[in-house]
């Protein structure tokens, strides 16, 4: 039946939707695993299982399977997700998960007016296939695009509403745990944890981005501390209470206490922690005179690069780049730029392992905050530094040929100049802007 040549990389041909498979259940039982995988949040694991089923060409595959590929493969070609959800929704039936899984797509992407309009052709459905929350949270989402302080009042019912659900289920835990009944009070808390997952905390970061997109940040800390009942120790929680306390930059003491606690948990295995909380950390070291404390976390992350260089040559690894991006970011922000764009180009170093689109998108804002320093005369700037730029955008314009600066939607309606959407074409522009402001 060829069951896991595809993940092996060998390619057979179709066997066919016969009576033989269908009565081996291959499908039904990879499709199974799948969602398992994707259960205990094992992405890679959960295509394999896809992959391992008997080969079938795309128009033999059943709807589930098709179902199936679009979400999993969603974070690598999100295009073509979209086209298999698209096509299942006009197919009947289809997978009764596809409308709700289309939906919440679309506002992940911010397509919010297609979220509109499938809500729109399809109304038939909403009723079918969403439940009251979810068709009240979505109403929100695109209510938000014309109206955020209405939507913000419908985000605050839904929230209330929740919040009331959980601590009702808190106090019959209790009742249950009281009264010796052990099996019911594990089946509330799962209920408790599942409510508390995928709708309090949801509805939550939808309230929250609506100040930070203002750059509200004690709004958004208000908001978030509303919700320390239910959430303190929720590590989504605590990583954004620590990002809007980062970024009022007078409280960086208690940003790093909730930084650190993220980092504590996974310190043994430090590159599994998302390269911007390590860099936060730093910074919030170094910002509260506690330099011996970064260089140690800095050394930390430097050794595991190391150790997975050693055992993987070609793999890139961003995250000790990201954080001395980050360190000279903040020292060009304070106008030293000598030392904040010299801290940048090294650690872009070698290019062709570390030159990136989130790398080179923190090394542009501080060549161009530097050049319209130099323009206003708001700021000296010795020639050395600037030869040293020079120098740096002509090899980042060697290696960035293939690196994008913009990671598009999959669903752009004016997409960007091939040509232009390149650290190449991009390096070229900022080159010449410092030779025109040499030429001063």
């Amino acid at each position: 039946m060829g069951v896991g040549v595809t993940t092996e990389g060998i390619e057979l041909p179709s066997v066919g939707n016969t009576l033989t498979l269908h009565e081996t259940a291959f499908i039904e039982a990879f499709n199974l695993k799948a969602a398992f995988e994707f259960d205990i949040q094992n992405p890679k694991g959960a295509r394999e299982a896809l992959t391992d089923m008997p080969p079938r060409n795309e128009s033999e595959l059943d709807a589930i399977t098709l179902h199936n590929q679009a979400i999993l493969n969603m974070d690598i070609n999100p295009t073509e997700g979209f086209e298999k959800l698209q096509f299942l929704l006009s197919q009947t039936p289809f997978p009764p998960e596809t409308f709700g899984n289309l939906l919440l797509l679309y506002c992940k992407y911010e397509c919010y007016d297609l979220a509109a309009d499938i809500m729109a052709d399809y109304a038939h459905l909403t009723y079918k296939h969403l439940s009251t929350f979810m068709y009240d949270f979505f109403d929100a989402l695109i209510t938000q695009q014309t109206s955020p302080e209405e939507a913000y009042r419908k985000f605050d019912e839904l929230a209330n509403r929740t919040a009331e659900a959980l601590r009702k289920h808190t106090k019959q835990v209790q009742e249950a745990k009281t009264g010796g009944q052990d099996a019911l009070a594990s089946k509330l808390c799962t209920e408790y944890d599942e409510m508390l997952t995928s709708k309090y905390i949801p509805v939550l970061m939808a309230q929250a981005k609506i100040f930070w997109e203002k750059e509200n940040y004690p709004q958004v800390e208000k908001i978030f501390r509303k919700s320390v009942e239910f959430c303190n120790e929720m590590d989504i929680w605590k990583l954004n209470v620590a990002h809007v306390i980062f970024m009022q930059e007078n409280k960086f003491r208690e940003a790093a206490s909730f930084y650190e606690a993220i980092v504590k948990k996974s310190y043994n295995h430090i590159l599994d922690v998302s390269a911007i909380v390590l860099a936060n950390l730093c910074v919030s070291y170094i910002m509260t005179g506690q330099n011996e404390e970064a260089e140690e976390l800095m050394r930390k992350i430097e050794r595991e690069e190391e150790h997975i260089s050693f055992e993987n040559p070609d793999q890139k690894l961003f995250h000790l780049c990201i954080v001395n991006m980050v360190i000279g970011t903040l020292y060009c922000a304070k106008g030293n730029y000598d030392f904040g764009i010299s801290r940048i180009i090294k650690s872009l170093e070698p290019y062709n392992k570390k030159l990136g689109t989130d790398t080179w998108f923190y090394a542009k804002r501080c060549f161009i905050s530097m050049i319209e320093k130099g323009v206003k005369h708001l700021t000296s700037i010795r020639e050395s530094v600037f030869a040293d730029c020079v120098q740096f955008l002509e090899h980042t314009e060697t290696y960035g040929r293939n690196v994008k600066t913009v990671i598009e939607s999959p669903l752009e309606v004016s997409p960007i100049h091939l040509g232009k959407n390149t650290v190449t074409y991009e390096a070229r522009l900022l080159k010449a802007l410092i030779l025109r402001l040499l030429e001063q």
